[in-house]
């Protein structure tokens, strides 16, 4: 293999043969020139790998890159190979990688079926449809860039609850690459994006709502206003705090009479199992029951299939405003449920089995506090310090009337009359003592002058009054 300097003259005169040669630099290790039968000439490194393999990557062809160009790529190729960094794995990595889109269908396939629930299954396969493949579906999977989810967040304003979903599953994707190794540990473009704010909050159902809810729902029942059915799911979703799939899913099957125990074999926390209470008992012992369907509340079209949550919340919809009602979801009734769990005094462990939380932190979501019960508590901790302080404990407030409202005195008739600019209230004078700060007996100490100035405690005067100085 001829060894010269390889210059613009050499290269130039570089002439093709019968079949491929090398021209070997003999300034720079390993730089080479290829020269092809067809007349190609393709400038290369030759070295060998800190793992013992001898690597030739091509670095570009002449015409394409100068002769300088290319032994300095070649020079800062060998100074990588010093530091044990292999640049020909890295650029055939880089070519194989692949791109977000090809990343997703493995982690809907190797990830998300096998460890997740089928609705979020779903979930995730249309974030990535509507979402995720569009933006960075042609993106490879290394080159992806914490700017580039943050852009995708920015497209994703006006939707903010969903943007934090997507932003959720490409996290755990992004996690997943990093597992399989398709990008280096801790480099996942998703850490230290921020979550948009989510305003919405399931208003609690208060007791005076809950009693004209249950009012109706007794009427309904009697009269024939609203299907069975319906009217069941709202009452045993009540009775177990569930959450409304819980109710539409359950099977007389799961259904254990004589324990009295109703059994989930698959929830959204997985196996759950729920004691009744009697009201439950009594519910599932009275309600009606078609031979044929497996369901406790099937479809009011077709008895083998549960309940539709269309049907159940527009049923729930339309009670609400029957009985008078401002309109809150489903869910509401799992936060009252949780709530009436909460103010029962139970333990919160005990609370959290009735509701199926695995968190205290999730259970006290759940847990909403009414105006009455924090005023009643802050008129007992105020009558607790003024008994301690020895303070008159003041009475209830006594509300006003709209007939007592009369009597009160216009605001124009208790103002303070007029004073002239050139003259000073009364009150503001005390002897040689002026000042538009006085309250009452009170006097500033730096506006106080002659006998009525008093001496502040604990300061040079003081001291030398009680010394005899003064």
């Amino acid at each position: 293999m001829p060894k010269i300097k390889l210059t613009k003259t050499a290269v130039d005169a570089a002439t093709p043969k019968d079949r491929d040669y090398d021209l070997r630099d003999t300034t720079t290790p390993g730089f080479l020139l290829k020269v092809t039968p067809a007349g190609r000439k393709i400038f290369m490194l030759a070295y060998v790998a800190h793992n013992g393999q001898r690597r030739k990557p091509a670095i570009g062809r002449y015409g394409e890159v100068t002769v300088e160009q290319a032994r300095r790529i070649a020079q800062d190729w060998l100074a990588e190979v010093r530091r044990g960094v292999d640049p020909s794995s890295e650029r055939v990595a880089a070519r194989q990688a692949p791109t977000v889109k090809e990343l997703f269908a493995r982690f809907i396939e190797e990830y998300s079926e096998k460890h997740n629930k089928p609705s979020t299954v779903e979930s995730n396969r249309g974030y990535g449809k509507r979402y995720i493949i569009p933006v960075l579906g042609n993106l490879k999977v290394p080159d992806v860039t914490r700017a580039d989810i943050s852009a995708l967040m920015k497209k994703m304003a006006k939707s903010p609850t969903n943007a934090n979903r997507v932003l959720a599953a490409l996290r755990k994707m992004f996690n997943m690459a990093e597992v399989w190794g398709l990008r280096p540990d801790g480099s996942n473009p998703c850490r230290h994006v921020p979550k948009y704010p989510e305003r919405g909050r399931t208003r609690l159902i208060t007791d005076a709502e809950l009693r004209n809810l249950y009012e109706y729902l007794d009427r309904s029942e009697a009269e024939g206003l609203e299907h069975p059915f319906i009217i069941l799911a709202i009452r045993l979703q009540f009775e177990f705090a569930a959450r409304m799939s819980e109710i539409l899913k359950l099977e007389w099957a799961w259904v254990d009479s004589q324990n009295r125990r109703v059994v989930w074999p698959d929830s959204k926390t997985g196996e759950m199992s729920k004691p009744m209470s009697a009201e439950a008992f009594r519910l599932f012992e009275t309600a009606p029951r078609l031979e044929e369907s497996p369901f406790v509340c099937p479809s009011v079209f077709d008895p083998n299939l549960p309940m539709s949550k269309h049907t159940y919340y527009q049923g729930w919809r339309r009670i609400l405003q029957r009985a008078g009602l401002p309109h809150i979801g489903t869910h509401g009734i799992r936060h009252r449920s949780a709530t009436d769990i909460a103010n029962s005094g139970i333990p919160v462990k005990v609370g959290m089995a009735l509701t199926a939380h695995k968190t205290v932190t999730m259970f006290m979501k759940y847990v909403h506090t009414e105006d009455d019960p924090v005023r009643a508590a802050a008129e007992a901790v105020t009558q607790r310090r003024m008994s301690l302080v020895g303070g008159v404990q003041p009475s209830a407030p006594v509300p006003l009337t709209t007939q007592e409202l009369p009597c009160v005195a216009p605001v124009a008739e208790l103002a303070e009359p007029a004073v002239a600019p050139d003259e000073k209230p009364l009150g503001f004078e005390d002897g040689a003592y002026t000042s538009r700060t006085r309250l009452g007996n009170y006097r500033p100490y730096r506006h106080r002058s002659g006998e009525n100035r008093s001496v502040p405690p604990g300061s040079k005067r003081a001291e030398a009054t009680e010394a005899g100085h003064v």
